[in-house]
């Protein structure tokens, strides 16, 4: 994937080789660390090994697309939901941090794929911070029936998933983790690393690789309960929206609990 478009045209008796400079960017990517990787005894400098990630990154960035894939078929879909996996299907690395997810999904392809009902009768789960759709279905507040609170259990268990998976994630790659103090690059640099990780992460996923140490402590935040102002439709049309996702979450309960 990366010697054919990485190997320097120079006659420099100590060129860096493809296998070394994709090294290089890997144990960045583990450590989160320039100095480290200097460290490490390699022999590269730190500006070497910038240069290294800068390359190996940009290349990495073109095969993403074969590696971070939405389910398609109906089989898939099906799989995603009752044996997942830890794979990433779809990632947004384009907005700031501190950007509420519930905006971020609201101006991403999926969400507005989901809002067309482009997944069929196959819906998403967000915590109490998203909107309620037909297509996203968040948890009940007011609790009033053991199915409820059933339905709420289950919910939250399927939800565990991806902290689970964001854990693994961030173990495997500290450099997207705050113990490593932040990815230290430009801000294009920090999305290409960052869906550059997602997908190494589903290759290790597909290849059985073996778990990462876990996290020395857990950076994520709980539940967002109040979800920002999300430009939208007329609160008429949000209230017919909000109503069709009251019906499927129902649905969901009868037919389940």
């Amino acid at each position: 994937m990366v010697s054919p478009h990485i190997r320097r045209a120079t006659r420099c008796n100590f060129a860096l080789s493809p296998e070394v400079q994709l090294l290089a960017a890997l144990r960045f990517y583990a450590v989160g660390s320039f100095l480290e990787v200097v460290g490490d005894g390699t022999g590269l400098s730190k500006a070497s090994v910038s240069r290294s990630v800068a390359a190996v990154t940009s290349i990495l960035l073109h095969h993403a697309r074969a590696h971070i894939q939405l389910p398609t078929t109906r089989e898939e879909i099906r799989q995603a939901v009752v044996d997942p996996e830890g794979l990433i299907t779809d990632i947004v690395a384009r907005w700031p941090g501190g950007t509420h997810d519930s905006y971020v999904f609201v101006n991403s392809a999926v969400g507005q794929k989901a809002a067309r009902e482009e997944f069929g009768w196959s819906f998403l789960l967000g915590d109490s911070g998203y909107p309620l759709r037909s297509y996203l279905v968040t948890p009940l507040t007011n609790l009033a029936t053991p199915a409820e609170e059933r339905f709420n259990e289950a919910h939250t268990d399927t939800r565990t998933h991806i902290k689970r998976m964001f854990g693994r994630w961030k173990s495997r790659f500290r450099c997207i983790h705050c113990s490593s103090g932040g990815l230290r690059l430009s801000p294009t640099k920090s999305c290409g690393v960052i869906v550059v990780t997602a997908m190494l992460h589903n290759m290790a996923v597909r290849a059985g690789a073996d778990e990462p140490p876990p996290l020395d402590e857990d950076e994520d935040s709980e539940d967002d309960d109040a979800p920002p102002l999300v430009p939208g439709p007329p609160n008429d049309a949000r209230a017919a929206l909000h109503q069709a996702g009251v019906h499927r979450r129902q649905e969901l309960i009868d037919l389940f609990f």
